[in-house]
């Protein structure tokens, strides 16, 4: 059974090729990076709605949803996340941080 490594690329012989190559490497670490600040921030929003959940600040989810929202969007609009994705990713905390208001505001 063979490991789970990369297969080895080819060498471009072409200068237009080798260019892409080039860019390519450039643009993967580029979207690896936008990737992860997403990932990052909707994760920080959701320990935020899970600390508020134990009773902790309850207007820190929201604060950071706000800058979620932001970088959510941007990686949308650079094609990285198809727009529908980040849609759900938006309705879906936001319709947590509802709900943990809504029943804060129900237990006052």
């Amino acid at each position: 059974m063979a490991t789970a490594s990369k297969a080895k690329k080819k060498t471009v012989r072409l200068a237009s090729g080798r260019k892409r190559a080039r860019q390519d490497v450039k643009l993967n670490s580029a979207n690896t990076a936008l990737r992860s600040q997403f990932r990052t921030v909707v994760k920080n929003v959701q320990k935020a709605l899970d600390k508020a959940a134990a009773g902790g600040d309850k207007a820190a989810p929201a604060a950071l949803f706000k800058n979620a929202q932001s970088v959510i969007d941007s990686i949308a609009d650079k094609g990285i996340f198809h727009k529908n994705k980040a849609a759900r990713h938006k309705s879906r905390l936001s319709a947590k941080i509802k709900a943990l208001t809504a029943s804060a505001s129900a237990a006052a």
